[in-house]
Protein backbone atom coordinates (compact mmCIF):
# COMPACT_ATOMS: atom_id res chain seq x y z
CA UNK A 1 0.00 0.00 0.00
CA UNK A 2 1.41 3.39 -1.01
CA UNK A 3 1.72 5.99 1.74
CA UNK A 4 2.00 9.76 1.91
CA UNK A 5 2.36 12.44 4.57
CA UNK A 6 -0.58 14.50 5.72
CA UNK A 7 0.37 18.07 4.86
CA UNK A 8 3.68 19.03 6.43
CA UNK A 9 3.11 16.79 9.45
CA UNK A 10 5.11 13.75 10.49
CA UNK A 11 2.10 11.47 10.00
CA UNK A 12 2.20 9.13 7.00
CA UNK A 13 -0.98 7.38 5.94
CA UNK A 14 -2.06 4.81 3.40
CA UNK A 15 -3.27 6.42 0.18
CA UNK A 16 -6.64 4.80 0.78
CA UNK A 17 -8.56 5.72 3.94
CA UNK A 18 -11.54 3.70 5.16
CA UNK A 19 -14.52 5.91 5.93
CA UNK A 20 -17.11 4.79 8.45
CA UNK A 21 -20.20 6.98 8.00
CA UNK A 22 -22.49 4.01 7.22
CA UNK A 23 -21.51 2.05 10.34
CA UNK A 24 -24.55 1.85 12.58
CA UNK A 25 -27.06 2.58 9.83
CA UNK A 26 -26.44 0.73 6.54
CA UNK A 27 -23.81 -1.56 8.08
CA UNK A 28 -24.30 -3.24 11.45
CA UNK A 29 -21.48 -3.65 13.96
CA UNK A 30 -20.47 -7.17 12.88
CA UNK A 31 -20.22 -6.06 9.25
CA UNK A 32 -18.31 -2.93 10.27
CA UNK A 33 -15.76 -5.02 12.18
CA UNK A 34 -15.21 -7.28 9.16
CA UNK A 35 -14.74 -4.27 6.86
CA UNK A 36 -12.28 -2.65 9.29
CA UNK A 37 -10.33 -5.90 9.79
CA UNK A 38 -10.03 -6.54 6.06
CA UNK A 39 -8.94 -2.94 5.50
CA UNK A 40 -6.19 -3.21 8.07
CA UNK A 41 -5.08 -6.55 6.60
CA UNK A 42 -4.94 -4.91 3.14
CA UNK A 43 -2.47 -2.29 4.39
CA UNK A 44 -4.90 0.54 5.15
CA UNK A 45 -3.80 2.30 8.35
CA UNK A 46 -6.03 5.39 8.08
CA UNK A 47 -9.65 5.44 9.34
CA UNK A 48 -12.03 8.40 9.31
CA UNK A 49 -15.14 8.99 11.39
CA UNK A 50 -17.12 11.89 12.91
CA UNK A 51 -19.17 12.71 15.98
CA UNK A 52 -22.38 13.00 13.94
CA UNK A 53 -22.11 9.68 12.08
CA UNK A 54 -23.83 7.53 10.91
CA UNK A 55 -25.78 9.05 8.04
CA UNK A 56 -28.49 9.91 7.33
CA UNK A 57 -28.34 11.92 10.56
CA UNK A 58 -30.79 11.05 13.29
CA UNK A 59 -30.70 12.32 16.85
CA UNK A 60 -30.89 8.83 18.33
CA UNK A 61 -27.98 7.67 16.16
CA UNK A 62 -25.55 10.50 16.98
CA UNK A 63 -22.19 9.09 18.10
CA UNK A 64 -23.06 5.49 17.23
CA UNK A 65 -20.34 5.17 14.59
CA UNK A 66 -17.59 6.40 16.92
CA UNK A 67 -18.76 3.87 19.51
CA UNK A 68 -18.49 1.04 16.95
CA UNK A 69 -15.02 2.20 15.86
CA UNK A 70 -14.01 2.47 19.52
CA UNK A 71 -15.04 -1.10 20.29
CA UNK A 72 -13.11 -2.30 17.22
CA UNK A 73 -10.09 -0.23 18.23
CA UNK A 74 -9.95 -2.07 21.56
CA UNK A 75 -9.11 -5.26 19.62
CA UNK A 76 -6.05 -3.63 17.99
CA UNK A 77 -2.83 -1.92 19.00
CA UNK A 78 -3.63 1.78 19.12
CA UNK A 79 -0.37 2.77 17.44
CA UNK A 80 -1.09 0.71 14.31
CA UNK A 81 -4.08 2.88 13.44
CA UNK A 82 -4.17 6.51 12.26
CA UNK A 83 -7.54 7.72 13.50
CA UNK A 84 -9.38 10.82 12.30
CA UNK A 85 -12.62 12.29 13.58
CA UNK A 86 -14.48 15.61 13.37
CA UNK A 87 -16.23 18.28 15.37
CA UNK A 88 -19.49 19.09 13.65
CA UNK A 89 -19.47 22.86 13.33
CA UNK A 90 -22.81 24.55 12.70
CA UNK A 91 -25.65 22.07 13.24
CA UNK A 92 -29.22 22.33 14.39
CA UNK A 93 -30.78 20.69 17.40
CA UNK A 94 -29.17 17.28 17.66
CA UNK A 95 -25.41 17.71 18.21
CA UNK A 96 -24.72 19.19 21.68
CA UNK A 97 -27.74 21.43 21.29
CA UNK A 98 -31.52 21.57 21.55
CA UNK A 99 -34.39 23.28 19.80
CA UNK A 100 -34.42 25.87 22.55
CA UNK A 101 -30.66 26.49 22.53
CA UNK A 102 -30.48 26.74 18.76
CA UNK A 103 -27.50 26.10 16.53
CA UNK A 104 -24.10 24.94 17.75
CA UNK A 105 -21.00 26.76 16.55
CA UNK A 106 -17.27 26.35 16.11
CA UNK A 107 -16.24 28.03 19.34
CA UNK A 108 -14.04 26.90 22.23
CA UNK A 109 -17.02 25.62 24.23
CA UNK A 110 -18.21 23.30 21.47
CA UNK A 111 -14.75 22.16 20.36
CA UNK A 112 -13.81 21.11 23.92
CA UNK A 113 -17.14 19.37 24.55
CA UNK A 114 -16.91 17.58 21.20
CA UNK A 115 -13.39 16.19 21.62
CA UNK A 116 -14.06 14.94 25.14
CA UNK A 117 -17.20 13.11 23.99
CA UNK A 118 -15.43 11.67 20.93
CA UNK A 119 -12.47 10.41 22.97
CA UNK A 120 -14.88 8.68 25.35
CA UNK A 121 -16.81 7.00 22.52
CA UNK A 122 -13.61 6.00 20.72
CA UNK A 123 -12.03 4.66 23.90
CA UNK A 124 -8.72 6.43 23.32
CA UNK A 125 -6.87 9.34 24.90
CA UNK A 126 -5.97 10.99 21.56
CA UNK A 127 -6.92 11.21 17.91
CA UNK A 128 -4.32 11.58 15.19
CA UNK A 129 -6.29 14.04 13.03
CA UNK A 130 -9.09 16.27 14.33
CA UNK A 131 -11.14 18.11 11.71
CA UNK A 132 -13.79 20.82 11.64
CA UNK A 133 -16.59 19.08 9.77
CA UNK A 134 -18.32 22.19 8.41
CA UNK A 135 -16.94 25.74 8.44
CA UNK A 136 -18.49 28.44 10.60
CA UNK A 137 -17.83 31.57 8.55
CA UNK A 138 -19.91 33.66 10.93
CA UNK A 139 -17.65 32.99 13.91
CA UNK A 140 -14.14 34.21 14.71
CA UNK A 141 -11.57 31.74 13.39
CA UNK A 142 -9.26 32.71 16.25
CA UNK A 143 -11.46 31.01 18.84
CA UNK A 144 -11.78 27.60 17.18
CA UNK A 145 -8.13 27.55 16.09
CA UNK A 146 -7.00 28.57 19.57
CA UNK A 147 -8.99 25.72 21.09
CA UNK A 148 -7.64 23.24 18.54
CA UNK A 149 -4.10 24.44 19.22
CA UNK A 150 -4.64 23.82 22.95
CA UNK A 151 -5.80 20.27 22.20
CA UNK A 152 -2.53 19.61 20.39
CA UNK A 153 -0.54 21.01 23.33
CA UNK A 154 -2.54 18.80 25.70
CA UNK A 155 -1.76 15.69 23.63
CA UNK A 156 -5.39 14.96 22.81
CA UNK A 157 -4.89 15.71 19.10
CA UNK A 158 -1.79 15.31 16.94
CA UNK A 159 -2.71 17.45 13.92
CA UNK A 160 -5.76 19.37 12.71
CA UNK A 161 -7.67 19.75 9.47
CA UNK A 162 -10.84 21.24 8.02
CA UNK A 163 -13.60 19.86 5.85
CA UNK A 164 -16.10 21.23 3.33
CA UNK A 165 -14.12 24.47 3.37
CA UNK A 166 -13.85 27.18 0.72
CA UNK A 167 -10.67 28.72 -0.64
CA UNK A 168 -11.39 31.89 1.35
CA UNK A 169 -11.99 29.89 4.52
CA UNK A 170 -8.83 27.81 4.14
CA UNK A 171 -6.60 30.81 3.42
CA UNK A 172 -8.18 32.86 6.21
CA UNK A 173 -7.64 30.07 8.74
CA UNK A 174 -4.00 29.66 7.69
CA UNK A 175 -3.46 33.42 7.99
CA UNK A 176 -4.97 33.42 11.50
CA UNK A 177 -2.76 30.51 12.55
CA UNK A 178 0.36 32.21 11.22
CA UNK A 179 -0.52 35.51 12.88
CA UNK A 180 -1.43 34.03 16.27
CA UNK A 181 1.15 31.25 16.36
CA UNK A 182 -1.50 28.52 16.34
CA UNK A 183 -1.16 25.10 14.71
CA UNK A 184 -2.08 25.17 11.02
CA UNK A 185 -4.49 22.94 9.20
CA UNK A 186 -2.51 20.13 7.56
CA UNK A 187 -5.49 18.70 5.69
CA UNK A 188 -8.75 19.60 4.02
CA UNK A 189 -11.46 16.98 3.46
CA UNK A 190 -13.73 17.98 0.56
CA UNK A 191 -15.88 16.26 -2.03
CA UNK A 192 -13.77 15.26 -5.06
CA UNK A 193 -14.50 12.66 -7.69
CA UNK A 194 -14.65 12.01 -11.42
CA UNK A 195 -18.12 13.56 -11.29
CA UNK A 196 -17.09 16.55 -9.17
CA UNK A 197 -13.76 18.22 -9.97
CA UNK A 198 -14.58 21.65 -8.55
CA UNK A 199 -11.69 21.33 -6.07
CA UNK A 200 -9.28 21.80 -8.97
CA UNK A 201 -10.60 25.31 -9.74
CA UNK A 202 -8.84 27.14 -6.86
CA UNK A 203 -8.40 24.96 -3.80
CA UNK A 204 -5.89 22.62 -5.45
CA UNK A 205 -3.44 25.46 -6.04
CA UNK A 206 -3.96 26.79 -2.51
CA UNK A 207 -3.13 23.34 -1.17
CA UNK A 208 0.00 23.07 -3.30
CA UNK A 209 1.30 26.47 -2.24
CA UNK A 210 0.44 26.10 1.45
CA UNK A 211 1.42 22.47 2.00
CA UNK A 212 -2.11 21.31 2.82
CA UNK A 213 -3.24 17.84 1.74
CA UNK A 214 -6.64 17.06 0.30
CA UNK A 215 -8.35 13.99 1.71
CA UNK A 216 -11.13 13.48 -0.87
CA UNK A 217 -14.43 12.06 0.26
CA UNK A 218 -17.04 10.43 -1.99
CA UNK A 219 -14.55 9.39 -4.71
CA UNK A 220 -17.39 7.24 -6.06
CA UNK A 221 -19.75 10.25 -5.99
CA UNK A 222 -21.85 8.71 -3.26
CA UNK A 223 -21.96 5.39 -5.14
CA UNK A 224 -23.15 6.92 -8.42
CA UNK A 225 -19.88 6.02 -10.17
CA UNK A 226 -20.41 2.35 -9.34
CA UNK A 227 -23.21 2.43 -11.91
CA UNK A 228 -25.89 1.24 -9.50
CA UNK A 229 -28.14 4.24 -10.25
CA UNK A 230 -27.84 3.91 -14.04
CA UNK A 231 -31.09 3.89 -15.98
CA UNK A 232 -33.01 5.51 -13.14
CA UNK A 233 -32.45 2.59 -10.75
CA UNK A 234 -32.92 3.16 -7.00
CA UNK A 235 -31.46 0.00 -5.42
CA UNK A 236 -32.92 -0.98 -2.08
CA UNK A 237 -30.83 0.14 0.89
CA UNK A 238 -28.51 2.36 -1.17
CA UNK A 239 -27.66 5.75 0.33
CA UNK A 240 -29.38 7.96 -2.22
CA UNK A 241 -32.31 5.59 -2.53
CA UNK A 242 -32.86 6.19 1.18
CA UNK A 243 -32.46 9.95 0.71
CA UNK A 244 -35.06 10.01 -2.07
CA UNK A 245 -37.51 8.19 0.21
CA UNK A 246 -36.86 10.69 3.03
CA UNK A 247 -37.68 13.63 0.75
CA UNK A 248 -36.95 17.26 1.59
CA UNK A 249 -33.31 18.33 1.91
CA UNK A 250 -32.10 14.74 1.62
CA UNK A 251 -33.86 14.26 -1.71
CA UNK A 252 -32.42 17.54 -3.00
CA UNK A 253 -28.93 16.30 -2.11
CA UNK A 254 -29.58 13.05 -3.97
CA UNK A 255 -30.56 15.02 -7.06
CA UNK A 256 -27.23 16.88 -6.96
CA UNK A 257 -25.47 13.54 -7.36
CA UNK A 258 -27.96 11.66 -9.52
CA UNK A 259 -28.94 13.55 -12.67
CA UNK A 260 -28.77 13.16 -16.43
CA UNK A 261 -25.20 14.50 -16.68
CA UNK A 262 -23.79 12.40 -13.84
CA UNK A 263 -25.37 9.19 -15.16
CA UNK A 264 -24.16 9.90 -18.72
CA UNK A 265 -20.61 10.58 -17.53
CA UNK A 266 -20.69 7.47 -15.35
CA UNK A 267 -21.55 5.35 -18.38
CA UNK A 268 -18.61 6.84 -20.27
CA UNK A 269 -16.26 6.23 -17.32
CA UNK A 270 -17.45 2.64 -17.21
CA UNK A 271 -16.39 2.23 -20.84
CA UNK A 272 -12.95 3.75 -20.13
CA UNK A 273 -12.51 1.41 -17.15
CA UNK A 274 -13.46 -1.63 -19.24
CA UNK A 275 -10.90 -0.64 -21.89
CA UNK A 276 -8.27 -0.33 -19.15
CA UNK A 277 -9.16 -3.78 -17.78
CA UNK A 278 -10.58 -2.70 -14.42
CA UNK A 279 -13.91 -1.91 -12.80
CA UNK A 280 -15.16 1.65 -12.74
CA UNK A 281 -14.89 1.53 -8.92
CA UNK A 282 -11.18 0.75 -9.22
CA UNK A 283 -10.74 3.45 -11.87
CA UNK A 284 -12.51 6.13 -9.82
CA UNK A 285 -10.67 5.26 -6.62
CA UNK A 286 -7.27 5.18 -8.35
CA UNK A 287 -7.96 8.50 -10.10
CA UNK A 288 -8.94 10.28 -6.88
CA UNK A 289 -5.73 9.36 -5.05
CA UNK A 290 -3.38 10.22 -7.92
CA UNK A 291 -3.16 14.08 -7.93
CA UNK A 292 -0.14 15.60 -6.24
CA UNK A 293 -2.29 17.58 -3.78
CA UNK A 294 -4.03 14.43 -2.48
CA UNK A 295 -2.71 12.50 0.52
CA UNK A 296 -5.33 9.75 0.90
CA UNK A 297 -8.78 9.17 -0.57
CA UNK A 298 -11.68 8.17 1.68
CA UNK A 299 -13.70 5.19 0.53
CA UNK A 300 -16.70 3.63 2.20
CA UNK A 301 -18.41 0.26 2.19
CA UNK A 302 -21.59 -1.25 3.52
CA UNK A 303 -20.61 -4.87 2.83
CA UNK A 304 -17.46 -6.91 2.35
CA UNK A 305 -18.21 -7.70 -1.28
CA UNK A 306 -17.57 -4.04 -2.16
CA UNK A 307 -13.98 -4.15 -0.92
CA UNK A 308 -12.13 -6.07 -3.64
CA UNK A 309 -12.58 -3.43 -6.35
CA UNK A 310 -11.60 -0.69 -3.87
CA UNK A 311 -8.48 -2.50 -2.67
CA UNK A 312 -7.50 -3.23 -6.28
CA UNK A 313 -6.88 0.52 -6.70
CA UNK A 314 -4.24 0.59 -3.96
CA UNK A 315 -1.23 0.31 -6.22
CA UNK A 316 -2.78 1.44 -9.52
CA UNK A 317 -1.35 4.50 -11.26
CA UNK A 318 -3.42 5.51 -14.28
CA UNK A 319 -1.41 6.18 -17.42
CA UNK A 320 -1.52 9.34 -19.51
CA UNK A 321 -3.79 7.85 -22.15
CA UNK A 322 -6.45 6.91 -19.58
CA UNK A 323 -6.20 10.33 -17.93
CA UNK A 324 -6.73 12.06 -21.28
CA UNK A 325 -9.87 10.01 -21.91
CA UNK A 326 -11.16 10.92 -18.44
CA UNK A 327 -10.46 14.61 -19.04
CA UNK A 328 -12.37 14.49 -22.33
CA UNK A 329 -15.46 13.15 -20.54
CA UNK A 330 -15.11 15.79 -17.82
CA UNK A 331 -14.99 18.58 -20.40
CA UNK A 332 -18.03 17.22 -22.21
CA UNK A 333 -20.29 16.61 -19.22
CA UNK A 334 -18.97 18.46 -16.19
CA UNK A 335 -17.56 21.84 -17.23
CA UNK A 336 -18.43 24.49 -16.36
CA UNK A 337 -19.11 22.93 -12.99
CA UNK A 338 -21.70 24.96 -11.14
Amino acid sequence: MQTKRLGKSAISVSKICMGTMTFGSQADEATAFRILDRSLDAGINFFDTAENYPVPPREEWAGRTEEIVGRWLKTKRRDEVILATKVSGPSHGWIRSSQRAGMTALDRHNVVRAIEASLTRLGTDYVDLYQTHWPDHGARYEEALGALDDLIREGKVRIIGCSNETTWGLMNSLAVSDREGFARYDTIQNNYSLNNRRFEDELAQACRQEGVSLIPYSPLAGGVLSGKYNGGATPEGARFSNYIKLGGRQAVMAQRFINDKSIASTERFQAIAAEAGMSVVTLATAWSKQPDFVASTIVGATSEDQLDDIFAAADVTLDEDVLKKIDAVSKEFLYPMG
